[in-house]
């Protein structure tokens, strides 16, 4: 067979990508640092949960464009549509995957140009008197020093604070167990039900990411009606975690079952 010529696509796949992480990660950690520095401080839950709900409504439209782009064929604008005699639900359409990074960068460029008006510096509410957290922030924000002592000590003082890494094991749990599903959920639909991929992500970005979003700021907005101090957030997160895994389990007793396929899950008579 005639060797076929290899493509380096996928360099500038990985740098575009490298640099939309770098891009992104400062406004997260900032951003709510920003809001807690300088909102009154019953107001930094609800403010804290505003911006997670509308953080949870960029994957919601991704979805929605993902299923979009996934009715488009992957060569749309250079091949005569005309000519395709399969459709997106045959297992060999491939669709157009590559524009929601064209459609999401153009939207990202767009987004960003707020963030060149906001003011050089705010006038700072009266001190916290919380030490604890004050304390924690002022130790993350010594970690952005490019000295490898200062960031070692910096690191050790953060992880040596137990209330801080228990709240980062539980939400590197929480990451794991919402990545996983956000990836495999949509095969899992196409392969157990059949599904497009179109009508799977569409799904998936209808049903799944509206009430996380919703639950978010309902969170923030209880905190701040009933002033919860770190003992009782600690506890109503714990309790609403709990129903969540056990509502979770139910997950496990929705299937179908296994096709019907000669020499792997039935014999060939």
């Amino acid at each position: 067979c005639e060797k076929e010529p290899s493509s380096y696509m996928w360099i500038y796949i990985l740098l575009g990508n490298l640099l939309r992480g770098i891009g992104e990660t400062p406004i997260t950690p900032l951003g709510i640092s920003y809001l807690d520095d300088f909102a009154k401080e019953e107001n930094v839950p609800v403010y804290v949960a505003s911006l997670h709900t509308i953080a949870m409504l960029g994957p919601m439209f991704g979805f929605l464009l993902g299923s979009l782009c996934a009715r488009l064929y992957v060569d749309i604008g250079f091949v005569d549509l005309g000519s395709i005699t399969i459709t997106p639900q045959d297992s060999r359409w491939v669709g157009a995957w590559w524009l929601g990074f064209l459609i999401g960068g153009v939207i990202s460029l767009l987004a960003a140009i707020p963030f060149c008006f906001l003011p050089k510096s705010l006038k700072k509410p009266k001190a916290n008197n919380d030490q604890t957290s004050y304390g924690l922030l002022e130790n993350i924000g010594q970690l952005i020093y490019p000295f490898l002592s200062d960031f070692y000590t910096s690191l050790k003082k953060v992880l040596s604070n137990r209330m801080y890494f228990t709240f980062m094991c539980c939400s590197l749990l929480q990451f794991n167990s919402f990545i996983g599903f956000l990836t495999y959920k949509p095969k899992y639909m196409e392969q157990q039900y059949g599904q497009s991929t179109a009508k799977s992500n569409f799904l998936i970005g209808l049903t799944s990411l509206p009430p996380i979003g919703l639950g978010i700021f309902l969170g923030g907005f209880l905190m701040k009606k009933y002033k919860m101090g770190i003992i009782g957030a600690t506890k109503f997160a714990f309790s609403l975690s709990f129903v969540a895994y056990v509502l979770n389990l139910l997950h496990f007793f929705v299937g179908c079952e296994n096709h019907v396929v000669a020499g792997m899950t039935v014999s060939y008579q």
